[in-house]
């Protein structure tokens, strides 16, 4: 159940009839009104998330009601209907704030997607409203930012292994963040008042990452003029975090699992061994079990170090994140710049969401920082923003396609991804420039008014969205 409210507003009973059930099998909540004066009173007194509303009614137009809600109800989305207005009177009410509009007669089919489109585009808007004004809220910079359902079950897995000894395995690609949920697993721990220290275990040659590890006597070999603790002596009490830990070499994977079994390290070039007390949590962006089936990794290491894996998505798969972790990132970088950047545009946070984000949780962040950077208005916008994201991979483009048909499905994908996004922008840019004005728009970019009407169609525009961001900018 989706739980959003609607209202229809439409004089002729069986249209609200009509809605009402097609809307209510998917879902939606929806209340019906048969006049206009009924249908102000409604909005005033109830909250709607959109309005199904005629523009033809017996005491007033749907024209005046648009108008009012501009005034009194700006946030609430609108599908106008008409079996009388012609498509120019119908793009006059989307000037006004209407997000579409369905000629009579519609199908079923016509009116969800519809509905559909703007209430996830509400949706949008509503939560980059939000996070706008929670932007310069003071926040935790050490907090994993998050509330997507699977980082919560980690959240829960994390406060159920903290407090326990167990060996943690954090598994997941590059740029996921599994340094912060490593912190995170130490700051709820029994050692959380002593050392967390991390390494790197792909930053070290195979001679040096021993020494670094466990620790070196003076004369083990050729420039140890002195004995030096070892990252293990180092973290003694604590909790140490391998990152990539899949990089050891297996002589080295020996010596680690010892101390593992043991709690003992022994120094390059000494004779006695020492005892350390020592919290494990380990890291890899590779397949273990894979790397143990070709001789890559020790089968015994990688079952000590599989007592509680967790394995951390990649930002592909938590899409509902992306609005916090940029405004998130956002801040940070205004506030190392000096820089008072009032957020994103619905646009281009719509085109964030939409990147498939192969280098995760790290890219954005640099993409965040380079726009902040280089940004020279109040807002972040979509076409600042196009030239500074990398093209979208298509799914399922991976070898030349054998029959026309997946020639055609490649060339739809292709079409619906990255050329979407600047047809878009191209819109954007050719109504800014001509301030709204549609036939201006389309005499200057060499398009007939109806074919440059279709496109905005297409991406959901309306004239007034475009020059609101314009202004705000």
């Amino acid at each position: 159940m989706s739980g959003e409210r609607i209202l229809i507003v439409d004089d002729e009973q069986v249209i609200c009839d009509g809605c009402r059930l097609g809307l209510s099998e998917s879902g939606y909540f929806t209340d019906t009104c048969l006049t206009g004066k009924a249908g102000v009173r409604a909005l005033q007194s109830a909250d709607y998330d959109l309005l199904l509303l005629d523009m033809k009614l017996p005491d007033m137009s749907g024209m005046d009601i648009l108008k009012i809600l501009r005034q009194d109800n700006p946030g609430i989305f609108v599908i106008v209907m008409t079996g009388y207005s012609s498509v120019e009177n119908a793009v006059a009410a989307m000037k006004l704030g209407a997000f579409d509009y369905l000629t009579k007669p519609f199908t079923d089919e016509e009116l969800r997607i519809s509905v559909k489109r703007a209430l996830g585009k509400k949706r949008l808007k509503d939560e980059n409203l939000a996070l706008r004004s929670r932007l310069y809220e003071r926040f935790d910079f050490v907090n994993i930012i998050g509330k997507n359902a699977r980082i919560l079950e980690i959240f829960k897995n994390i406060r159920k292994v903290a407090p326990t000894n167990g060996i943690v395995l954090l598994e997941g690609e590059s740029g996921t963040g599994k340094e912060l949920f490593a912190r995170a697993i130490h700051t709820h721990s029994r050692q959380a008042t002593k050392k967390f220290v991390a390494v790197d275990c792909s930053t070290f040659s195979a001679g040096l990452l021993e020494s670094e590890l466990f620790g070196h006597v003076k004369g083990a070999f050729t420039g140890a003029v002195r004995s030096k603790e070892g990252i293990f002596e180092v973290a003694d009490g604590g909790t140490l975090f391998l990152d990539e830990i899949a990089n050891l070499n297996m002589e080295t994977q020996g010596k680690l699992l010892r101390v593992m079994e043991t709690g003992e390290i022994k120094p390059v070039g000494a004779s006695q061994t020492r005892t350390v007390d020592v919290r494990m949590i380990a890291a890899t962006n590779e397949d273990l079990k894979n790397l143990v089936e070709i001789g890559r990794f020790r089968e015994d290491l990688y079952y000590r170090l599989n007592v509680f894996p967790i394995y951390i998505p990649p930002l592909r798969e938590r899409k509902d994140d992306i609005p916090r972790l940029a405004y998130h990132f956002l801040k940070l970088f205004c506030k190392e710049t000096g820089k008072q950047i009032k957020g994103f545009s619905d646009d281009a946070l719509e085109l964030l969401l939409r990147q498939d984000w192969p280098g995760n949780i790290r890219q954005l962040r640099n993409v965040v920082q380079r726009l902040v950077i280089i940004a020279e208005d109040e807002y972040l916008d979509m076409i600042d923003m196009m030239d500074h994201l990398h093209s979208k991979k298509v799914p399922g483009v991976h070898a030349v396609p054998e029959t026309l048909e997946e020639l055609k499905a490649i060339k739809k994908r292709l079409l619906e991804g990255r050329f979407g996004q600047i047809e878009k922008a191209f819109l954007i840019k050719a109504l800014q420039s001509c301030e709204g004005n549609v036939t201006h728009a389309a005499k200057k970019v060499g398009m007939q008014r109806s074919n440059f009407h279709s496109l905005m169609k297409k991406h959901g525009l309306s004239v007034e969205e475009v020059l609101r961001h314009k202004h705000l900018a």
